[in-house]
This record gives structure tokens, C-alpha cells and sequence, in this order.
């Protein structure tokens, strides 16, 4: 019986490229240089007070044709995920993102997309389908999410930030975030003073 080696090889060469993630095959992914991404377990990275970095000043052009700072939402709790519409871990953990979003608006917090190395049309396709609730920028040249470099890889899709109200790096996850996981790390840091 030949066929059982044959489909246990199989399986595992299928199982390893769905693990790959976001190294997925479709066009719109980054080519060449670009390909060295960062995988990541979705675990949260708390980071204390007094060791928290200020956030960058970012900003850009949205989807939508409009644009976003950090700065304009000082004040407020910001969670920062950066996306890509090729990204398969994007598009399982964009429900989690738009139900928090929704049930932490009224406690002060914002959040805010940065759609990094993609189509035009195919994020604004991700936009559609997910319908987020909150912005996203356009981040195709990667130059918001290389003003993060040395918190978060340049490379790590999905990846997310959790900004506290001082503009300060208050948490980060790599790779897609868990629903209770991301819920009580926002709560935690919306209840600082």
C-alpha cells in the first residue's frame, strides 16, 4: 500500500504551506526583498509604564481618500493593526478587530488599520467584505509600518499595536490576535490613569 505514504507526505507539504501564512502566492504580495515576513502567535506583549517608547508620528491617506494621524487621537487609546488584504491571518482575526472596535468605542478607544504593501483595489475589496467600522491607511511603500522598526518587524503581518492615551507603545501582538486575549489587553490599558 503505497498510497498512505504518498497521502501522509502529501498532507504534511499541504499542512506546511498553510502554515506559511502570510508568504501566501497571490500578486498583490510583496516581491523579491520583500518576502522575509516575520511569523507570529498572536501572544500579547505587555509593556510596563515606565519602559513604554512614544509611538512615531505617523499618518497617511486612507482608503477611502481621506487621512489619519496618531497624533489626532492623543488622548484616546489607539490599537493599530497592520494588515494586508493577501494575508490569510488578516482576514481570520478582521472579525475580531471590528467586534472589539465596536464594543470598546464608547470606553475612549480608536482604531485604526494601516494596509501594508497592497493593491489599491484588493484592500478596498478587504474593506468591503470586513467592514471594519474605522479607518485604514494606505501603507503600500511600508513606510508607516518601517517608522515602527525595532517594536514591531517591518515584515509582521498581522501585527498589532496597542497605544496608550501618553501616545506611548503600551502592548503588541505578531501575528493574528485572539478575541479575549486583545479584549483584555485594551480593557487594561483604557483603565490606566
Amino acid at each position: 500500500m503505497r498510497a498512505k505514504p504518498f497521502a501522509a507526505v502529501l498532507f504534511a507539504a499541504v499542512s506546511l504551506i498553510a502554515v506559511a501564512g502570510c508568504a501566501g502566492n497571490q500578486g498583490s504580495q510583496p516581491q523579491s526583498g520583500d518576502t522575509r515576513f516575520v511569523a507570529g502567535d498572536g501572544r500579547i506583549t505587555m509593556f510596563e509604564a515606565a519602559d513604554r517608547k512614544a509611538a512615531p508620528a505617523v499618518g497617511g491617506e486612507t482608503l477611502d481618500g481621506g487621512s489619519v494621524t496618531l497624533a489626532a487621537h492623543k488622548g484616546k487609546v489607539v490599537v493599530l493593526n497592520f494588515w494586508a488584504s493577501w494575508c490569510a491571518p488578516c482576514r481570520a482575526e478582521a472579525p475580531v478587530l471590528k467586534d472589539i472596535a465596536a464594543k470598546t468605542k464608547a470606553d475612549g478607544v480608536e482604531f485604526l488599520g494601516v494596509d501594508f504593501k497592497d493593491r489599491k483595489a484588493d484592500a478596498l475589496a478587504f474593506e468591503r467584505n470586513h467592514a471594519a467600522g474605522y479607518p485604514s491607511i494606505f501603507d503600500q511603500p511600508g513606510k508607516v509600518a518601517l517608522s515602527f522598526q525595532g517594536t514591531v518587524p517591518p515584515a509582521a503581518i498581522p501585527s498589532t499595536l496597542i497605544i496608550d492615551r501618553q501616545g506611548r507603545i503600551a502592548a503588541r501582538a505578531l501575528g493574528a490576535v485572539k478575541y479575549n486575549d486583545l479584549l483584555e489587553a485594551v480593557t487594561k490599558v483604557g483603565d490606566e490613569k
